[in-house]
């Protein structure tokens, strides 16, 4: 299928989409789970390509087919672009399915349908959450520029994702970044008339005008949530980690100041701004908070935490400025380091699977101590994580089972080789030349 260029939409559409069944393939590693269904790396069987299984989940349906999966096919079938997720086809299971465990899945239905995906190694979450990475500047400045253009061509199309977040930025080991679960996306008409749900973008990359009831939006929401993400790659960590809505509308206020008609013209208007708004003011503190960060780069993060969003940057004039086009620049993709899979899902399960060998290590400490009447030397006891300690046994006592939890050797950190700069147009995107 080929590719559209910018602005276009591609309109053709592979007829043999759902007549394939899902036993063309043999599924490999459960990558990803939500209120979607689960995400399996599979194989098919027949060329041995690699890819990933979205399984759409159907007991909650009373009405038919997921109004979410139904946006997203729609959508991905008409954007393509090299910096989002490419749909290759959905297939269909015959019949009731199980579980790992060979349990039934619970579908009322006779069988499943799934979304055939191309495989991505990592998203930004699984692989920033890696025990001791820290992304080199050009490193981030490669992802951000992907990040801006996949996001660009969406708008273009007048496509609203509506949950930027690491977990939806996937990874391959060739450096590559793209945009992927579209079940919130939607959209939007030019004029931004169109009343659209505010109940959107998980909390912490929610932009302040859905928090106080905004109905009427358009890009600059995803704008919001692309500083969440830039901001905390050079942070290292969340920046607005909110508890709940409240909580995450005061931490937004504490760190880019009390909007008003002054500084958002409008915003008293808003549904729900006398129930958020401070009970005293508060100053922007943007350029305080990250003062460690270079001067483009705060300049760049200032203007998509802009509080109006007829004020913030666009992904358009983001790519344009000063911080793509300033030593060091972006590295070449294909320069990063190759690291083992890791997605958001499987990192969590790893942290749990460390944090129970854990407690069941504290667990059998503890019981050989209340066990110990007359100690006697014990051969030495490995911790999770490699460290041997000496333990005692009281009399009679079993032995202890030594856990071993030895992480995975990573990748060194990114290596400094530059693009030169762009001359002209890049891709599909206008850049200007820089002297």
């Amino acid at each position: 299928m080929a590719i559209a260029a910018s602005g276009q939409l591609n309109l053709d559409e592979a007829p043999s989409w759902g007549s394939r069944s899902v036993d063309c393939f043999e599924k490999l590693e459960q990558i990803g789970e939500g209120t979607y269904g689960q995400v399996y790396m599979a194989k098919e069987i027949r060329t041995g390509e690699v890819v990933a299984l979205k399984k759409i989940r159907m007991d909650n349906e009373r009405e038919g087919f997921p109004i979410t999966a139904i946006r997203e096919i729609k959508i991905l079938k008409k954007l393509q672009h090299e910096n989002v997720i490419q749909l290759k086809e959905i297939v269909t299971s015959p019949g009731p399915e199980k579980d790992e465990q060979g349990r039934p899945d619970g579908n009322k239905y006779k069988g499943s349908i799934y979304m055939v995906f191309e495989y991505m190694d990592h998203d930004l979450t699984g692989l920033s959450d890696r025990p001791g990475m820290r992304f080199t500047v050009p490193q981030i400045k490669c992802y951000m520029r992907q990040l801006l253009t996949g996001l660009h061509y969406c708008h273009v199309n007048q496509v609203l994702h509506r949950d930027i977040k690491g977990s939806n930025l996937l990874i391959d080991n060739d450096g590559n970044l793209k945009l992927a679960d579209f079940g919130l996306a939607r959209s939007f008409s030019s004029d931004h008339n169109g009343n659209l749900t505010n109940r959107v973008i998980t909390l912490w990359y929610r932009p302040p005008e859905l928090l106080l009831g905004a109905t009427k939006y358009g890009p600059a929401v995803d704008m919001w949530s692309v500083g969440c993400i830039f901001a905390e790659l050079l942070h290292g960590k969340p920046i607005l980690p909110g508890k709940n809505e409240p909580e995450q509308l005061t931490k937004i206020f504490e760190l880019c100041g009390t909007p008003d008609e002054i500084n958002w013209p409008g915003v008293t208007k808003i549904p729900w701004y006398n129930n958020f708004k401070p009970s005293r003011p508060m100053k922007r503190r943007v350029r305080e908070v990250f003062k460690h960060f270079d001067r483009h780069a705060l300049e760049l993060l200032e203007r998509m935490l802009t509080l109006d969003p007829s004020q913030r940057i666009s992904a358009k004039d983001a790519l344009d400025a000063e911080y793509f086009w300033n030593d060091p620049l972006p590295c070449d993709p294909k320069s990063l380091p190759k690291y083992e899979s890791s997605h958001e899902f499987q990192t969590k399960k790893k942290g749990q699977a460390t944090s129970d060998s854990m407690r069941r290590w504290r667990s059998d400490r503890k019981l050989a101590a209340s066990n110990s009447t007359t100690p006697a030397s014990l051969p030495i006891l490995a911790k999770p994580g490699g460290q041997a300690t000496p333990y005692r046994f009281g009399a009679g006592a079993g032995p202890l089972q030594p856990i071993h939890n030895h992480p995975s050797k990573m990748a060194a950190g990114a290596r400094s080789h530059h693009y030169g700069k762009p001359q002209g147009r890049v891709g599909t995107l206008p850049h200007r030349r820089k002297p």
